[in-house]
Formats: structure tokens, sequence, C-alpha cells
């Protein structure tokens, strides 16, 4: 199978380019990214209405990945539970090779079909669950492996992926295919790829969380109050809300340790 991901960049003697033309031609492909979602939106609509379905009725939402795949999922899932609150156990990133990957290369880990399943079974998956496969290529043996395993025991799977036809979208209950074209440095995938996974697991998360009631108006209402910056952000959306003054929000705030609880409290004292 030909992949688009590993085809050769429309540049040549990069190392012959100004820094200045460096950028600019940079500059040039990443603006062809958010294009390459535009056309996928279809897609990942019927993606993410599955997951909310799923999570809705009790499920908990899994992304399993490797190498740079994998880094964008722990990314994505480890901001759900300060951005809206979540418990960490409903958004979970697997990475092949364990943590240990996250900050280096694990030689090979990628390579077992098998071994995806396997790291599943720590978090006891079952069919209330969603699994969303990534990678670039949409060959690697980790992520294929790992849904086609979860299709043999029930569990609803979708992927994303930067190459049209592969054996991951062909695994995938809901595929998402983001067909980016050629890299500037030829098969590295970290670039435009990884911008468009991240692009479209920003989509699924956020689209989620607001799905399930975290966010109101534009409001991240139930972020965690962990430093000074959010407690200030948090003080000002209470004050905003209540009409308060910003001393007396920020009591509130302190108070009931959150944004929503802090405006529910202020409108029905006789609930708090």
């Amino acid at each position: 199978m030909e992949k688009i991901t590993e085809s050769p960049s429309r540049y040549r003697h990069l190392e012959k380019m100004t820094v200045a033309e460096l950028l600019h031609n940079l500059n040039n492909e990443d603006k062809t990214v958010p294009l390459a979602v535009e056309k996928a939106l279809p897609a990942i609509e019927k993606l993410v209405s599955a997951v909310v379905e799923k999570v809705r009725n009790g499920g908990r939402l899994f992304y399993i990945g490797a190498g740079t795949s994998g880094r964008l999922a722990i990314i994505d899932a480890s901001e759900c539970p300060p951005t809206y609150g979540v418990s960490p156990d409903l958004v979970i990133a697997v990475i092949a090779g364990g943590d240990h990957a996250i900050r280096h290369s694990v030689e090979n880990a990628e390579d077992d079909p098998a071994q995806a399943w396997l790291d599943l079974q720590d978090y006891h998956i079952d069919n209330q669950d969603f699994v969303v496969g990534i990678a670039a290529s949409g060959t690697t043996p980790y992520v294929v492996g790992g849904l086609m395993d979860c299709r043999k025991n029930g569990i609803a799977t979708g992927c994303i992926t930067c190459n049209p036809g592969t054996p991951l979208a062909t695994a995938a209950d809901f595929p998402v295919e983001v067909i980016v074209g050629p890299e500037f440095v030829t098969g590295s995938t970290r670039m435009k790829s990884g911008t468009a996974q991240k692009l479209v697991l920003n989509m699924v998360s956020t689209s989620l969380m607001i799905q399930l009631g975290r966010v109101k108006d534009n409001r991240m209402v139930d972020m965690k109050l962990t430093n000074v910056k959010l407690l200030d952000r948090g003080t000002k959306m209470v004050a905003q809300e209540t009409g308060l003054a910003y001393r007396e929000a920020n009591e509130l705030l302190l108070k009931h340790g959150s944004v929503r609880a802090a405006v529910d409290a202020f409108f029905h004292p006789e609930k708090s």
C-alpha cells in the first residue's frame, strides 16, 4: 500500500533554504491542514456522536496510539480533568510502550498487534466503552490490532488517520481520514499529520465535554482551580454571573470550589 504520508516532499534541497524561506514554506504547508480537516467533518461528526452516546450511558473514551500519535492522545486526555472537572478515568490515553514512551522512544513497541488489547485490559474495558485508534500511517500494528480485538469483543471503535483506505480505517466503526498530503520533511508525520490529529482530538474531546454539560455559555464552569491564573479567571466568571464585587466573588468561589457551584449557591442559597 502506497502511503501519502510517506511520499516525497514537494520541496527539494531544504538545507539550502534560508531561515526565512524555511518558515514561509512551513507556514504555507501548515495552512493546508484545517482545509483537510474541514473535508473530514462529516466523518468527525459521526465519530463524536457515537462517542457522546457511549459516554452518556456510562462508558469511557479510550485513545490508543504509538509515538507522536500516542503522545498527542495523552495531551488531549490529560487536559480533560483540569479543564472540565471530570474524573481522570473518563478519557484515557494508552500509548505503545507505556508511560516511559511519553518521553522516550521505545523500540518496536508499536509493532506488536496484540499488546494494545492487553494494555486495555488493565482498565477492565467492556462494551460500554469506546476506543479511538490514532495513527497517521493507518498501518501501525499496535493500533490496528487493538481495534480489531475491540471489534471481536463488541467494543465500538473509531480512528484518526492521514492516509486513505488503510487497515486502521477498515478496522474502525467510525473512521476519520484527514488527508494532508506529503510532509515538508519527507515522512515526518509529527508535522502536518500531527497537527491534523491534534485538531481532530480537540474537536472530539471539546464537543464531548460540551454535550455532557461541562460548559455553560462559552465558559469552563467546572475547571479545577489549580493555580492563580485559573482562580482569577474563575473569580471574574463568578463576578460576571452574580454581579458581586471581585473580592466577594473570590470568597464565594473558594468556599464552593467551582464556578458552577459558586453561582448555584448564590442564586439558590437554600440548596447550599
